[in-house]
């Protein structure tokens, strides 16, 4: 497992919200351990059975935190995000619609402070068994030893689905968010589930736009020993028009899903062409994991 395991003590910032209230009660309910709530204004309230505190600097004061979801609102993300990254080592901004140059500034601040940040507009990270700090959907998934790390919430689901229908479980799955600007990239997470003991096969879930991909594929060539399973979405979709996600546009020759799996491939990568598919693979390699 990676980024979330036993040791992580969580705060929900929005928990009062409609978001941050839904989540929490599921997060709760799958054995995650959130500790507390920030709500600026309703400091000294009790939610889901959580205190609920007006900053992160208060809930530190009063017990051991290390990590952050975010569902505070695009236009206070920003300083949400700064504050935990000054208190917190880890941040996952769950928010949608984050204007970019709040993204740079949020990612550079935490590059400064040297803490780690998923997102934003990502489902957040599971680990099966353990906990999750995102929205995904519980029952999809499974303990096991396949990795997962996706730009896309949906594709995540479903491959972890056929995963579990087939009885490959995943270690930890991270949705590292579908905007332009993120915290961990592809090549933050294959070092870390290339370090994993308990992962010993990785997913990589993909999409149009952006090189993110490309990098993968030189980190798996020169680094990885484990197998790396991919999958490229956006196959036909036209030149200048995104496709989903921020992130998901093409512009010119680059950012293809073309030139993606050709990458994934001259690395070593298994690119499948649907989720179907993987299961396949894996069953192949099966007696190698």
């Amino acid at each position: 497992m990676i980024l979330l395991d036993e040791d992580t003590r969580c705060l929900v910032q929005g928990i009062t919200g409609k978001q941050g209230s839904f989540h929490t009660k599921q997060m709760l309910e799958y054995g995650t351990r959130v500790v507390a709530g920030v709500t600026p204004g309703k400091g000294g309230q009790e939610f889901l059975g959580l205190g609920v505190y007006n900053s992160v600097e208060e809930v530190k004061e009063d017990m051991d935190v290390n990590a952050s979801i975010i569902f505070v609102p695009a236009p206070f993300a920003k300083d949400a995000a700064f504050e935990s990254i000054k208190h917190l080592d880890l941040v996952v901004i769950i928010t949608e619609h984050i204007p970019v140059h709040d993204s740079m500034q949020i990612m550079e601040y935490a590059e400064r402070m040297g803490k780690t940040v998923v997102g934003p507009n990502t489902p957040g990270i599971i680990t099966p068994g353990v906990g999750k700090l995102g929205i995904m959907p519980t029952n999809i998934f499974k303990e096991g030893n396949i990795g997962i790390v996706s730009r896309s919430g949906t594709l995540t689901y479903e491959f972890a689905a056929q995963l579990t229908d087939a009885g490959f479980g995943q270690s930890t799955c991270v949705g590292i968010g579908g905007d332009p600007v993120t915290g961990l990239g592809f090549v933050d997470v294959l070092e870390r589930f290339e370090e994993d003991p308990q992962t010993d096969a990785v997913v990589l879930i993909g999409e149009i736009g952006g090189d993110a991909e490309e990098r993968a594929a030189e980190y798996i060539g020169d680094h990885m020993s484990k197998p790396v399973f991919a999958f490229i979405s956006g196959s036909t979709a036209p030149p200048g028009k995104r496709m989903g996600h921020a992130g998901a546009i093409i512009e010119g020759s680059s950012g293809t899903a073309k030139s993606k799996r050709e990458a994934l491939e001259a690395a070593g990568a298994v690119v499948v062409d649907r989720p179907s598919a993987i299961v396949r693979e894996l069953r192949r390699m099966e007696g190698a994991l």
